[in-house]
C-alpha cells in the first residue's frame, strides 16, 4: 500500500517558516536569516513537484509551541491567510509531531505537510530503480505508522464517548497491522537486493578498482559533473534531488588506471534520520568509496552551511576521515575577482592521500578545471598505486607485455634475444603478476 503523492500539479500551496529568535543551540532552530534561507528552500523544493505557491510567511518565536508550534493565535492568523489566499495545502518548514499534525490541520481547515513529508514525496517522484522504489515507500509508511490517528479525512476514525468505538477503532488497527505486514514484507526484499548487490559488490572487488564517490549538497552539480569526466547520460536538472538511484561508470586515470565514479543523492538540511537509513543503495558506495569527491556550488553565497550539513552526514556514515578531494564547482559564475580569491586560497600542492584539504576548481558545465581535477584523483588514490621497475619479460609473453602497454607507462625498452627488457610504471596488481612472470621464466 504505497502511499499517494502528497501534492497535485499546481495546488495553491502556503509555505510557512518558524525559527527561533535566540537559539540555545543550532539544533534546536534557525537564526532570522537561516530561517529565510530555509524557507526559500523549501520553496524550491515544493515548485520542484509542480506546486502553485502563492504565499510565504516566516515566524520567529521565542520558544516552539508543543501543541501547535507557532501558537494559538499564529494559528488563527495562518487560517485566515490560507482562506484569503485560497490555498488548499499548508507546507511547514519543520517535521511535525503527530499531534502538532493534527492540532494544525483542524485549526487552519486545510491539508497540512511538513518538511519531510515534502521530502518524501519528490523521492516518490524520481526513483527510478525497484530497490529505490521500496526504499521510498518503507520511509513513507514509516512516516505514516504513528500518524494515523490524526489521519482523519483518510482514516475517519471516531471519537470518544458512548456508541463511537467499534468501527473507527477496528480500522484504524486494520491499517496498522497492514501498514506493519507491508514494512516487513518491503524490508525482506530490499535484504535480497542488498544481498545481491553486496555480491556483485565483491566480484568487483577481485579486479583492483579504487571507486570514487560524488559527494554533495542537492542541486550542486554532481550529475553534470559526473557527466562530464565518465561521458555518460545522467539526468542532470535544476530540481532538486533529481538523482537517487545509485549510478556507476569507469574513468580511465592519466596514470593509465581505471577507477569507479559513482553519482550519489543529494543531501540536504535536516534531512530525516530514517531517509539516510532508506537510501543504501547511493549512500553503501559513499562508505564502500576509496576516495570521496566533496562537491560545492562555489556560487551559493551559502555553501559554507551547505558544506557544514554535508560534513554532518558523512560523520554520520562514518566516512569523516576517508581520503577526500574538495570540488569548488560552477566557478564559471563567478566574477572575475571573486575567482582570483577562490584561487589564492586554494592550495594546489600535492598532499599525502589521508590529507582531504586539497582542492578543485572546476565549472562541469564549461569543462575547466576537469584536467587538474582528474590528475588530483589519480594523485590521492590509495588502489593499486603505480610503482616503477626494471622487467625483462619473454616475447612470447603476450598477454603480459599488452598489459604493461595498456594500463602503465613504458618509460624505456629494449629488445634482447627472446626477451624484452622494460623500466615502466604499472599498478601494483600487475607489477606483481609481472614479478611472478619473470621469476618462473628465469628458472
Amino acid at each position: 500500500m504505497k502511499s499517494p503523492s502528497v501534492l497535485d500539479n499546481s495546488e495553491r500551496t502556503l509555505l510557512v517558516g518558524v525559527g527561533l529568535k535566540r537559539p540555545a543551540k543550532r539544533s534546536e532552530g534557525s537564526t532570522p536569516a537561516a530561517a529565510r534561507e530555509s524557507l526559500a528552500e523549501l520553496d524550491e523544493l515544493a515548485r520542484s513537484v509542480g506546486a502553485r505557491v502563492v504565499g510565504t510567511r516566516l515566524q520567529m518565536r521565542d520558544s516552539l509551541d508543543p501543541a501547535t508550534l507557532i501558537g494559538r493565535g499564529a494559528l488563527s492568523e495562518l487560517e485566515h491567510e490560507a482562506e484569503r489566499l485560497d490555498a488548499g495545502l499548508v507546507i511547514f518548514d519543520r517535521n511535525l509531531s503527530p499531534s502538532q499534525y493534527r492540532n494544525l490541520e483542524r485549526g487552519i481547515g486545510c491539508r497540512v505537510v511538513d518538511r519531510t513529508q515534502l521530502i518524501l514525496d519528490i523521492f516518490a517522484r524520481h526513483a527510478q530503480s525497484r530497490e529505490g522504489q521500496l526504499q521510498v515507500e518503507l520511509a513513507q509508511l514509516n512516516y505514516l505508522l504513528p500518524r494515523l490517528a490524526g489521519s482523519s479525512r483518510e482514516l475517519s476514525r471516531l471519537g470518544g464517548g458512548i456508541g463511537t468505538r467499534g468501527p473507527g477503532e477496528q480500522k484504524l488497527e486494520t491499517d496498522r497491522r497492514r501498514i506493519r505486514d507491508r514494512i516487513r514484507k518491503i524490508e525482506q526484499s530490499i535484504e535480497v537486493i542488498r544481498r545481491q548487490r553486496a555480491l556483485r559488490r565483491r566480484a568487483r572487488q577481485g579486479v583492483p578498482l579504487g571507486t570514487v564517490a560524488l559527494v554533495g549538497y542537492t542541486n550542486a552539480g554532481k550529475s553534470t559533473l559526473f557527466n562530464a569526466l565518465t561521458r555518460a547520460e545522467v539526468l542532470t536538472s535544476s530540481k532538486m534531488f533529481a538523482t537517487l538511484d545509485p549510478t556507476v561508470r569507469s574513468l580511465r586515470l592519466p596514470s593509465r588506471r581505471r577507477v569507479l565514479l559513482s553519482d550519489t543523492v543529494g543531501f540536504i538540511r535536516d534531512l530525516p534520520p530514517g531517509l539516510i537509513a532508506a537510501f543504501r543503495a547511493t549512500l553503501e558506495e559513499v562508505q564502500e568509496a576509496a576516495v570521496i569527491l566533496q562537491i560545492t556550488d562555489v556560487s551559493n553565497p551559502l555553501h559554507a552551511e551547505q558544506d557544514a550539513e554535508v560534513e554532518k552526514i558523512l560523520a554520520e556514515l562514518g566516512v569523516a576521515d576517508r581520503t577526500r578531494l574538495r570540488v569548488f564547482n560552477k566557478i564559471d559564475l563567478l566574477g572575475a575577482n571573486e575567482l582570483q580569491l577562490l584561487s589564492q586560497s586554494s592550495d594546489q600542492t600535492p598532499r599525502s592521500p589521508q590529507d582531504s584539504r586539497e582542492k578543485a576548481l572546476v565549472s562541469a558545465r564549461t569543462g575547466a578545471g576537469l584536467d587538474v581535477l582528474i590528475r588530483s584523483i589519480d594523485r590521492v588514490m590509495p588502489v593499486d598505486p603505480m610503482v616503477e621497475r626494471d622487467w625483462t619479460v619473454p616475447l612470447s609473453s603476450g598477454r603480459e607485455l599488452a598489459m604493461i602497454y595498456a594500463c602503465g607507462r613504458v618509460i624505456n625498452s629494449e629488445l634482447l634475444d627472446g626477451h624484452i627488457r622494460l623500466q615502466a610504471q604499472v599498478p601494483t596488481s600487475i607489477a606483481e603478476r609481472l614479478d611472478l612472470l619473470c621469476a618462473q621464466s628465469s628458472r
